[in-house]
């Protein structure tokens, strides 16, 4: 993966070094002209420096001299989704993300990119992950490989393939492996930090420890998952319902092979011929706004279940997302092996 930086280029630099930059970045060949402090000032194209020379600029000119002013961008940290997908199907690929002080701290490809979320992921890695033993005796069970790389990984690589460029993960059993292996997610232009658990804290009361989130939407979700959610649908999706958590449900159909009677104080009311149900269990994913985790208790062992049970109990809106795509929670052997067969063939 390309580093965003090859797209920086300072506006003291002359077009013909700009032109070297805009050669080796090839089909993505644009530049984003910043100053001293990072910040961003301009943007150049191959075409801009043609129109340059045009007019009479030579190669040895600085290309603060041609570039495209007031380019567009996006602010890291706001809910801009609706900007982010107008962008998008604009053909507008490229752009750069300014921080507070418009200092370019990123740059997005939508060539490489499905979305740019403004979520902040925690994955919670902290299991023995014992159903799997003796698999997980010297391996953390986020480490253990699904193909080619482990279940964590496909499940970080496919948040960030939304975007999603800050990350914590929830660590304690084998936890060093885990930081060793991801480290500070510079190799996939991420920001990666470290939540370690003394004891077991559930399946969220770690999150507890995290104060500085840096957007108002938090995604949380275990890590021995995999799956080809769509999490831009997601988050449009507990946007639009303004829910104060969404879960990822997953659809079960119990199909019953008798006819059932529907009665009332022993009357038949009416009966169904072998009628299927379709129930819908949780997925382990969860969106949530970050005002409402005010509501884990400190350092507590604490599950998502139980969360969810209090905001239901305060009127709080919880509501369910039932994925219609593929799922698979990699906690047993079978699983694990099912998983093997599943990547060959699963789009993702």
């Amino acid at each position: 993966m390309r580093n965003y930086k090859e797209h920086l280029l300072s506006s003291n630099k002359t077009i013909r070094e700009s032109l070297i930059s805009l050669d080796k970045l090839a089909s993505d060949a644009i530049l984003f002209i910043v100053n001293d402090d990072n910040v961003l000032i301009g943007s150049l194209t191959d075409g801009d420096v043609r129109r340059g020379l045009i007019k009479g600029i030579t190669i040895d000119n600085v290309v603060s001299d041609i570039i495209q002013e007031n380019p567009r961008f996006i602010k890291k940290g706001e809910d801009n989704i609706k900007k982010i997908i107008e962008y998008r199907e604009g053909n507008f690929k490229i752009l750069p993300v300014l921080d507070k002080d418009n200092k370019v701290v990123n740059v997005i490809n939508f060539r490489l990119l499905r979305s740019y979320l403004p979520i902040d992921a925690v994955i919670m890695a902290g299991g023995k992950g014992t159903r799997l033993r003796p698999l997980t005796e010297n391996t953390p069970k986020p480490l253990l490989k699904v193909g080619d790389k482990p279940i964590m990984e496909h499940n970080l690589d496919r948040l960030a393939l939304y975007g999603i460029d800050d990350f914590w993960l929830s660590v304690k059993y084998l936890g060093e492996q885990i930081e060793s292996y991801f480290g500070n997610g510079n190799c996939k232009n991420i920001n990666i930090d470290y939540v370690w658990e003394d004891e077991p804290l559930g399946t969220i009361g770690a999150v507890s420890k995290i104060t500085n989130f840096g957007h108002d939407y938090v995604l949380i979700t275990n890590s021995d998952i995999l799956t080809n959610l769509d999490y831009e649908s997601f988050f449009l999706d507990f946007i639009e319902q303004d829910a104060d958590l969404a879960v990822v449900t997953i659809p079960y159909e119990v199909n019953i092979p008798y006819a059932v009677l529907e009665t009332h104080e022993g009357m038949v009311k009416s009966f169904k011929e072998k009628p299927t149900y379709t129930y819908y269990s949780n997925g382990g994913i969860y969106l949530i706004k970050r005002s409402v985790l005010k509501l884990l208790p400190q350092n507590t062992f604490f599950n998502a279940t139980d969360l969810m049970e209090k905001l239901i109990q305060n009127s709080n809106k919880v509501v369910s997302y039932p994925l219609a795509g593929y799922w698979l929670d990699v906690g047993k052997h079978e699983d694990f092996e099912k998983a093997q067969r599943d990547i060959l063939k699963i789009k993702f």
